[in-house]
């Protein structure tokens, strides 16, 4: 089949779909492959790498997508975008599907573009090597603690010297998915003090593995607060309120703070309220990973660093592509990984298929919205 990587026009978007490693294992199994001109060149991946790998270099979007069966991304394609796809073909990306512009939806089913959203690929064992919002938030969750203290502007190991010790700082994770425990990997080699909480019982070994001291009220409600996906469940109000107070006094001795709760579909959760945030030190750094949907912290902005009162909360809206080699690398062995499930035996696309991983990914096919999660 012919596979076409576009660049991504998005503001701040550095990643690309396609490295000249993923093209050239596209290649040798068969498959034809053109890249946009320049569409690696923010993550250091030049077209003549792509051509040496034995990709076809177009000179724009247009002739990039001209005949293709199927086209990579790694952010959903806008409205305009949409109208440069040919009838019939295939785009897979991360489509934030609770999030589409209802015009790109219709503009797919209007040209009948099949389109499979990333952000659905299954939690079970066989799709692990396809998860990309794993392997995204990995990189997402180390990020955010290189940011954090970078902003901290002091150093994060306890120093002894002849002038006096340095004590460490302490860093507390809000979160403890693929993100936070990335984070507390992190901080903890970087020599922070870490504490970390999470409403999933199963967050609570996972982070004392990691060396680092697990906060959480721990009652029968907290037992039975995740998702058989592995997502943590939205707790009730009772149980906000308690863990609420008990993050109220420990956040105020905190140095800096991760938040990486999301739930998907909804609206990030509060967990640090401006209370809270008056109640820390001046210096203090807060990095809310959840600001592009709402944000953990009502302060922060999306793309913005506030002061509030001498405390800075800092809102990433996307991490990932402030490491767009390493992000662009695992991504496009992500799609590499999930392709074999979409090729025939003669090699073109069939998307006609029972497997339970490509029908949750499926969003659109044939002119209509297949997938029972977005249907309105």
């Amino acid at each position: 089949m012919k596979i076409s990587v576009l660049r991504e026009r998005r503001s701040g978007e550095t990643r690309v779909a396609a490295t000249p490693e993923t093209v050239k294992k596209l290649v040798a199994a068969g498959h034809s492959v053109t890249i946009e001109s320049d569409a690696g060149k923010v993550s250091g991946f030049m077209d003549s790498a792509y051509e040496e790998a034995g990709a076809s270099i177009a000179k724009d979007a247009a002739a990039a997508v001209q005949g293709a069966d199927i086209v990579f991304k790694v952010r959903g394609p806008e409205a305009d975008e949409v109208s440069t796809l040919p009838d019939g073909s295939s785009v897979i990306a991360l489509m934030e599907p609770f999030a589409m512009d209802p015009k790109v939806v219709d503009g797919l089913n209007a040209k009948k573009i099949a389109s499979l959203s990333m952000e659905f690929t299954p939690r079970i064992t066989r799709a692990q090597s396809m998860d990309a919002l794993s392997s995204q938030s990995n990189l997402a969750g180390y990020r955010a603690v290189i940011e954090g203290a970078q902003i901290y502007g002091r150093a994060m190991p306890m120093m002894m010297t002849a002038a006096g010790t340095v004590a460490p700082a302490k860093v507390f994770i809000m979160g403890v998915g693929v993100a936070g425990l990335q984070a507390i990997a992190t901080a903890r080699r970087l020599g922070g003090v870490v504490t970390a909480t999470d409403v999933r019982p199963a967050a609570k070994e996972q982070v004392a593995s990691l060396g680092a001291k697990f906060i959480a009220v721990e009652d029968e409600e907290f037992k039975a607060a995740e998702t058989a996906g592995g997502y943590a469940k939205e707790m009730s109000k009772e149980y906000q309120a308690k863990q609420a107070e008990l993050t109220a006094s420990h956040i105020t001795k905190q140095d800096i703070v991760i938040t990486t709760a999301l739930i998907p579909g909804r609206a990030a959760p509060v967990l640090i309220t401006e209370e809270m945030v008056k109640s820390m030190k001046p210096g203090s750094v807060i990095v809310d990973m959840a600001v592009s949907q709402g944000g953990n912290c009502p302060l922060s902005k999306p793309d913005e660093i506030v002061d509030v009162g001498g405390v800075k909360v800092a809102g990433f809206s996307n991490l990932p592509a402030r490491l767009p080699a390493d992000s662009s690398s695992l991504y496009a062995k992500n799609l590499l990984a999930f392709l074999p499930l979409v090729t025939a035996e003669d090699g073109s696309l069939n998307l006609d298929t029972d497997d339970e991983i490509v029908t949750a990914m499926l969003l659109t096919k044939g002119g209509e919205t297949v997938n029972e999660r977005i249907k309105s």
